[in-house]
């Protein structure tokens, strides 16, 4: 099963991941409304490193749990 299917699939039948999923993109639609502005302030500059920082968190968490069922079936 490739990263994608199991990816499609955990975001269909795993609870956590699903909220994990939505939660990056939403953080990923804020992340395009910033920089859709022409000039940033100093709060939208903060506002895109904060966003940055839990999308790359999310992901992580994400690729943990993709890692643990992708290891699951390997040793199922």
């Amino acid at each position: 099963m490739s990263h994608d299917d199991l990816k499609a699939e955990l975001i269909k039948t795993d609870d956590e991941f699903r909220r994990l999923y939505d939660e990056h993109q939403e953080y990923e639609r804020r992340l395009h409304d910033i920089n859709q502005k022409t000039l940033l302030s100093q709060d939208d500059e903060i506002e895109e490193k904060k966003i940055k920082l839990h999308k790359l968190a999310l992901k992580d968490k994400m690729e943990h749990l993709l890692r643990v069922h992708r290891e699951s079936r390997v040793s199922a």
